[in-house]
């Protein structure tokens, strides 16, 4: 269903699914790539793209309602702590790297618009962070498309091989049970004259 939306919508399908939530698009759209029906750059980029976008609206909404979006949703309040303990140790890699971790995906930029992190510093790095994730998840789907174009490629060698075999076999067989037929029933047929 995701690969036949893929298809159908193309980049329009990349961007709207890496603005929203982007892992199943992405790799689909990297298959795709793989098939020669998207270029893998153009992909990178529309999701980077839809990718920065959709994290920067939910950086810009927990920093207009961070606080109440918290008390309404339990499951932000229970990443709070979490996301503030990463961003006081490791700022840059947390916020390059968020999109990765399981369970921030969303939430995380949300959080981190609750902070105190300054608009343009998230805004740059969730770019870069947005380019690596696009380029590693679509090459994922690319990479999944060459591993499953080697196995097509080994079946079909494996299916020759076999082929060939059975028709070996087959030909043997034929070969044997004529020169059988042909031992018994010459020897049938002198047994039948007379002398």
């Amino acid at each position: 269903m995701i690969s036949a939306f893929v298809t159908s919508y193309g980049y329009l399908a990349v961007f709207a699914g890496t603005l929203l939530e982007g892992e199943a698009i992405l790799i689909a759209a990297g298959f795709a790539a793989h098939r020669g029906l998207l270029d893998l750059p153009i992909v990178i980029l529309v999701a980077m793209l839809g990718g920065t976008l959709g994290d920067q609206l939910a950086f810009v909404l927990g920093r207009w309602k961070g606080d109440v979006l918290i008390e309404r949703f339990p499951g932000l309040a229970v990443h709070k702590s979490r996301v503030h303990e990463l961003l006081e140790r490791h700022a840059i890699l947390f916020i390059l790297s968020v999109r990765f971790l399981y369970g921030l995906r969303i939430a995380g930029p949300v959080l981190l618009g609750s902070s105190r992190i300054p608009m343009i510093n998230f805004a740059i790095l969730n770019l870069i962070g947005a380019g690596l994730w696009a380029a590693v998840v679509s090459g994922v789907g690319y990479l999944f498309g060459l591993a499953i174009t080697a196995l097509i490629t080994d079946i079909k060698r494996i299916e020759e091989g076999v082929l060939i075999a059975i028709l070996l076999g087959g030909g043997l067989v034929w070969l044997w049970r004529k020169a059988r037929s042909h031992a018994h029933g010459s020897s049938g047929i002198e047994r039948g004259r007379r002398p």
